[in-house]
């Protein structure tokens, strides 16, 4: 089964000695989007899921090690996501395998989460550079009492019909939890909409409430994107959140309203 628990996640795993695609380990999306009323035949958004590869090693045809980064971009209508520790183990698995040339490897990694995610996966060496300045303005410094770490709370939710407004809000304290594992997950979200103006105590209590909150990123993103769409009611909106790097490797999921383009792989924060 298909399940985190059938998973390489909390279990202590060997060292991939040769290549293994079979390492990959699928996650189907229906079952999460299900728990928030996302129907999969009519998704209410576009999107992505972009990974940057930090460790990626392989041999070339005369054995002598390579090195490169990676962008790795998943679209979310893929059924299936890329469980991020088998992600890991699979490029280990590379370390030891033999290409002819940087383009041939770039193909095998392409072909194999393809397979693994079950919709086409784009892969380009190299990362986009750090981002110096704010994406948007930072909620962050509000001075509001707060004392819910989780589960979210939706109801914290709520914007003002009266006034119009297109910005983007930004925090750095998104926390969430790997749901087998425990371990903690840090990001930097941003919602960026154009509408009923949103209540930014609420919006950063919304936040902080993910603190003890266990899903994996990309279902995180979806929940974010969902509630916010229901409860301020935009005209259109994006939501991202970009991940810290663990195991080499950081995620980026990205979910908009139908017709809002795609954001270029052109920045990481810092804390990436």
């Amino acid at each position: 089964m298909n399940t985190p628990q059938n998973s390489s996640l909390g279990r202590e795993v060997s060292y991939p000695s040769q290549y293994d695609p079979g390492l990959l380990f699928p996650i189907p999306r229906a079952a999460a989007r299900a728990e928030i009323d996302i129907d999969e035949a009519a998704l209410p958004f576009v999107g992505h899921d972009r990974w940057h590869a930090f460790e990626l090693g392989w041999l070339d045809l005369r054995g002598k090690p390579q090195v490169a980064v990676a962008t790795v971009q998943v679209p979310c209508t893929s059924p299936r996501l890329i469980e991020s520790k088998s992600f890991k183990l699979y490029l280990n698995s590379l370390n030891s395998a033999r290409f002819d040339g940087a383009e041939s490897l770039r193909l095998c990694i392409a072909k194999d989460l393809s397979a693994c995610a079950g919709a086409p996966v784009q892969v380009a060496f190299g990362l986009p550079p750090l981002r110096e300045s704010p994406l948007g303005e930072s909620i962050d410094g509000l001075d509001v009492d707060i004392d819910c770490y989780g589960p979210p709370h939706a109801e914290y939710l709520s914007a003002d019909a009266t006034d119009l407004v297109e910005e983007t809000l930004v925090s750095a304290l998104m926390k969430s939890n790997c749901p087998v594992t425990g371990q903690p997950d840090w990001a930097t979200v941003s919602v960026r909409y154009h509408g009923p103006r949103i209540d930014r105590a609420g919006l950063l209590r919304y936040v902080v409430s993910y603190r003890e909150h266990a899903e994996f990123h990309e279902q995180c993103v979806e929940r974010i994107f969902n509630e916010v769409s229901q409860r301020c009611m935009p005209q259109w909106l994006e939501v991202e959140a970009r991940y810290t790097r663990r195991g080499g490797l950081d995620i980026n999921p990205w979910r908009a309203s139908p017709g809002v383009a795609s954001p270029a792989a052109i920045y990481r924060e810092q804390r990436q």
